[in-house]
Formats: structure tokens, C-alpha cells, sequence
């Protein structure tokens, strides 16, 4: 007798080998395939895990968002910024003698000079004779230089103690022509007063600006005037001083 394939009976009806093995085969497919993606999806999802958690980790040091203008901070100077240094101020103490009083506009004079440092070492240094190179040299002193009187110049600014005193004063006599037409005038004169009181040169500092003679007669009154010297350091010392003349007719 011939043998007969075999058969297996399933709920449902019968079914023979080839079918089972069909059904294995596809049943072994799709059970690698899930395992696959199940690992290809693990993989994945580990890797964008790192990805993101590197980017979120970069942005929190090196990123810093901006919402608004107003958050952006100025630019930093391309010059750099120089130290500050305190500098504390010296404690320099004014001189008690030669401070300069203000004056009238009319009394101040256009060109004041200052005198020098070698100016005013010049005044106060004795006079040496020349040396003879021996070894007995010795230092010869002139009276006459130390006697002699220093004038400044218009304008020159003397420093004293103690400003010139009038004790003698000369009244102008008032031009003919102003006493005839009745004109009046003031004029500021500048006299220069040695170290004895007396004036030793005068000059207009302001005319009155008429041309009746003021200034000439208040320049020859000038010259009559006589003074209390100025003092310096204890000394009786040339200088120059201001006053006005007014003229009036009666």
C-alpha cells in the first residue's frame, strides 16, 4: 500500500506540513522585524536623548536669549579707560604782604608789568668785586650800589606793605578856556613816588577827553605833590600811584 502524507488535525479542520511551515516562517518575519524596530527605536531614542540634553547643556553656558533691544548691553570702548588718581591739593599758605586790592576800571593801568624773580635778586644782591685769584681774596662791597633807588616802570606791579601816603597836595589851576565856556572834566593821572616822597614822574593815565588843557594842568600839579613812601620789608621803596583830578568851573 502506498503511505499517505501526514495531517494534522487543528481546531478548525486539517492542516499538513506545508502550512505550518508557511505559518512559521511568517510568525519568524514579523518577530525579527518587531525586534529590530524595537532596537532601531531604543537606539534612536537614546541618541536624540543626548542630542537634546548637549544642545539644552550649550545653550545654558554660551547662549544667552534675547527678548528685547533694550536687553543688549553697550559695547565695550576701544580706548581703554585711564586711571583715576586722586591728587590731594598742596596746603600752600598766601603771602601776608603784596596781595594786589582791586581797583576802579579807571585806575587800572593797560600794561602791568611783573617783575622777575632775577629781577627782584637783582635789587637785594650786593655788588662783589672781581676776584684777583690770589688767596687772600676778599669781597669788596659798593655803598653807592646799595644806595642807589630802583624805579619800576608805568604799570609795574611793586609789591608792599604799605602804599603810598599823600601828605602834601598841589590843586590844579583850571584852564582859561574851560572857565570860559563853562566845560567840566575828570582826568586819572599816574605819578610815579620815590622812596624820599617825591613825584619823579607823572602821566596820563585817562583823559577827560576835552581839549581845554586839563591833563597838562593836572600833570604839573602832579609833579608838586609830595608823599609817605611806600614800605617793603621795613624799607621805603619806589612805586607807581593813581588818583583822579576832577575840574569844575563855579
Amino acid at each position: 500500500m502506498s503511505a499517505k502524507p501526514s495531517a494534522a488535525i487543528m481546531p478548525g479542520g486539517w492542516y499538513g506540513a506545508f502550512e505550518l511551515k508557511r505559518s512559521y516562517q511568517r510568525n519568524m518575519a514579523m518577530g525579527v522585524g518587531l525586534a529590530a524596530l524595537l532596537h532601531i527605536t531604543l537606539v534612536a531614542g537614546m541618541l536624540v536623548y543626548q542630542y537634546i540634553k548637549s544642545r539644552n547643556d550649550v545653550e545654558a553656558v554660551g547662549i544667552v536669549r534675547i527678548k528685547a533691544m533694550s536687553d543688549i548691553a553697550p559695547p565695550p570702548s576701544m580706548t581703554a579707560a585711564k586711571p583715576q588718581v586722586n591728587v590731594a591739593e598742596p596746603n600752600i599758605t598766601p603771602p601776608s604782604i603784596g596781595i594786589p586790592t582791586p581797583v576802579p576800571d579807571e585806575e587800572a593801568p593797560e600794561d602791568v608789568h611783573f617783575a622777575t624773580r632775577a629781577e627782584l635778586a637783582e635789587l637785594s644782591a650786593p655788588v662783589v668785586a672781581p676776584s684777583t685769584g690770589g688767596r687772600g681774596d676778599s669781597v669788596v662791597v659798593d655803598p653807592s650800589a646799595l644806595n642807589e633807588e630802583y624805579f619800576p616802570q608805568a604799570g609795574e606791579f611793586v609789591a608792599v606793605e604799605e602804599q603810598p601816603v599823600e601828605i602834601s597836595h598841589e590843586n590844579p589851576i583850571t584852564p582859561e578856556l574851560a572857565t570860559l565856556t563853562g566845560t567840566t572834566g575828570v582826568v586819572w593821572i599816574q605819578a610815579l613816588v620815590d622812596k624820599e616822597g617825591k613825584v619823579r614822574d607823572a602821566r596820563v593815565l585817562k583823559p577827560s577827553g576835552s581839549k581845554v588843557g586839563f591833563e597838562e594842568a593836572a600833570l604839573e600839579a602832579a609833579l608838586k605833590n609830595r608823599y609817605k613812601p611806600a614800605i617793603q620789608n621795613g624799607r621805603p621803596v619806589a612805586v607807581w600811584v593813581s588818583y583822579k583830578v576832577e575840574f569844575k568851573t563855579k
